[in-house]
C-alpha cells in the first residue's frame, strides 16, 4: 500500500513540541538536581523529621499511636540521633521519645493550646527554625507533632513536589507553548516556502518541445536551492538529448531524399502494371514520411510564425497531386470545398504534409474501391473520407500514438498519423475520427483566423 507523504508543517510542529517539552523537562530535572546536590532545598527543608513521624504513625491494638519501623524512619534515627518528638491525637493519646530541649519541654506542656507555629531564635527569623509544632494527616488519623528540624526531604517526597509541580505549572506552560507552534508553524512554513510559487507555475508549464526552460532559483530557501539547481541541470541535459535526437531526425530524412527520388525515377521507367502501382504507392509513402520528419524539425525552430494559409487551396493542391495515385489504385476523387476560401494561420507546407498522409492513408486502407473525398468546410476543418472498413471504436485513438497499426501485416512503420498529429498540435488544432455510415473519415480541425 502506498503511504501519504509526510507533510513538512506537521514534521515541524511534532518535533518542535516534542524538543520543547523535553527541553523543559532536561531544565527541570537539572534545577532539582542542582537543589538536590548542593543541599539547597533538602537541608533547609523543616519538616524533614515530621514528614518521616506522620508517614510511620499507626495505632496499636489497643488504639493508642505507635511508630511502625519504616525504612525512612530508621534512616532518620541514623543521621539524627538525639532525635525528639511529642506527638497527640484530638482523643487525647500521647507518644513522645528522646530528650526534649530544655528550652523547648514548656511548649510540650502547652502543646494543646497551640496550633501550628515554627520555633527558633531570634523570633521571626525567616532561616530554618529549630523546632516545628503542626497538625497533619497520618494513618492513624489528625495527629499534631512537635519536633525538631533535624531531618532532611526524602526522595520521595522530593519527586511527589516536583511531579505536582510539573502538571500543575509546566505542563500548562508545555500545552501553551504546544498551541503556539501549532499555529504559528504552518503559517512560518507557508511564508518561507512561498518563492516555491513561481518555481512551481513555471514547472507546470514545461513541455517537451519547449527548450530552455529553467526553474528560478532566487526565491527559494536555501535548503532548498541544491534541489532546485539539479533539477535545472537534468533540464538542460535533456535540451541537450533533444536537440541531438531532432538533429539526427533531420539528418536522415534529408538523406533519405536523394535514394527516394532516384527510386522514383527508376519506378517511372518500370513498365506499367501491379508491380509497378504498388511501387510507386510505397516510394511516395516513403516521400511524404521523409518530408514530414523535416517539417516537424523545421517547424520545431520556427515557432509560431506562421502565415495565412487558404485550406480549400491546399486542399486543392493535394488531391490533384494525390488523384493519379489513387485513380491507379482502384478509387475515384472528389473534391467538396464548402466555400472558396477557408483561411487560417500555419505553415502550408507542414499543413500539405499532413493531408497529403491522410489521402494516402486512405488509399491504404479504403479497400482500393469505391471514392476518396475530400471536404472543406467553411467552419475551418478538412475531412478526407473512404468508403472501406472504417476505424473501429476502440481503435480511434490508438492510431495516433506513433508504431501502432490496425493490422500487424500491414505496410508503413505506424508513424504517418503520429506525424499528422503532431503537426496539428503545433498549429493548436487537432486530428480526430469522425463517426461515419461507411468507411473511415479523418478530420483537421484548425482555429479559423476570422
Amino acid at each position: 500500500m502506498a503511504t501519504r507523504p509526510p507533510s513538512l508543517k506537521w514534521l515541524l510542529v511534532s518535533r518542535m513540541v516534542t524538543l520543547q517539552a523535553a527541553m523543559i523537562a532536561a531544565f527541570l530535572v537539572l534545577i532539582v538536581a542542582a537543589l538536590w546536590g548542593t543541599g539547597y532545598l533538602v537541608d533547609d527543608y523543616e519538616g524533614g523529621s515530621l514528614d518521616v513521624l506522620a508517614d510511620a504513625v499507626v495505632r496499636d491494638a489497643n488504639g493508642r499511636l505507635a511508630l511502625a519501623p519504616t525504612s525512612e524512619l530508621a534512616r532518620l534515627r541514623t543521621h539524627a540521633p538525639g532525635l525528639w518528638f511529642v506527638m497527640r491525637d484530638k482523643t487525647g493519646h500521647r507518644l513522645s521519645e528522646g530528650t526534649i530541649p530544655p528550652v523547648y519541654a514548656p511548649v510540650a506542656g502547652i502543646i494543646e493550646q497551640l496550633n501550628d507555629a515554627r520555633l527558633g531564635h531570634p523570633l521571626g527569623d525567616e532561616a530554618k527554625p529549630d523546632a516545628i509544632v503542626k497538625w497533619t494527616d497520618t494513618a492513624a488519623g489528625k495527629v499534631q507533632i512537635l519536633t525538631g528540624t533535624q531531618g532532611r526531604m526524602s526522595v520521595r517526597r522530593l519527586l511527589a513536589g516536583v511531579s505536582g509541580g510539573f502538571i500543575s505549572v509546566i505542563l500548562p506552560v508545555i500545552v501553551l507553548m504546544a498551541l503556539a507552534t501549532m499555529v504559528a508553524t504552518p503559517l512560518v512554513v507557508r511564508r518561507s516556502l512561498a518563492g516555491l510559487g513561481q518555481t512551481v507555475s513555471q514547472a507546470t508549464r514545461i513541455e517537451f518541445d519547449k527548450r530552455g526552460v529553467q526553474l528560478p532559483v532566487n526565491e527559494v530557501p536555501v535548503e532548498i536551492g541544491p534541489l532546485v539547481s539539479a533539477v535545472n541541470d537534468a533540464l538542460r541535459r535533456l535540451d541537450a538529448g533533444y536537440e541531438r535526437h531532432q538533429h539526427f531526425l533531420a539528418q536522415a530524412a534529408h538523406e533519405l531524399r536523394t535514394p527516394i527520388a532516384i527510386l522514383n525515377a527508376r519506378v517511372s521507367a518500370l513498365p506499367a502494371g501491379a508491380d509497378k502501382r504498388e511501387l510507386l504507392e510505397d516510394a511516395a509513402r516513403l516521400t511524404t514520411l521523409a518530408g514530414q520528419l523535416l517539417d516537424l524539425q523545421r517547424l520545431d525552430q520556427k515557432g509560431n510564425r506562421f502565415a495565412p494559409v487558404n485550406l480549400v487551396a491546399m486542399a486543392k493542391q493535394v488531391v490533384f497531386d494525390l488523384g493519379p495515385l489513387a485513380l491507379a489504385a482502384g478509387y475515384d476523387m472528389s473534391f467538396e470545398p464548402e466555400v472558396e476560401t477557408v483561411p487560417v494561420e500555419g505553415d502550408q507546407t507542414s499543413l500539405e504534409r499532413a493531408l497529403t498522409n491522410l489521402v494516402q492513408n486512405a488509399i491504404d486502407h479504403g479497400g482500393r474501391q469505391g471514392v476518396i473525398t475530400v471536404r472543406v468546410g467553411a467552419a475551418g476543418f478538412v475531412e478526407v473520407c473512404d468508403e472501406g472498413q472504417g476505424i473501429a471504436a476502440d481503435q480511434r485513438k490508438a492510431i495516433f500514438e506513433p508504431f501502432n497499426r490496425l493490422k500487424p501485416d500491414g505496410r508503413g512503420a505506424g508513424l504517418g498519423l503520429n506525424l499528422v498529429r503532431e503537426i496539428m498540435a503545433l498549429h493548436g488544432g487537432q486530428v480526430a475520427v469522425i463517426e461515419t455510415a461507411k468507411g473511415a473519415c479523418l478530420r483537421l480541425s484548425f482555429r479559423s483566423s476570422d
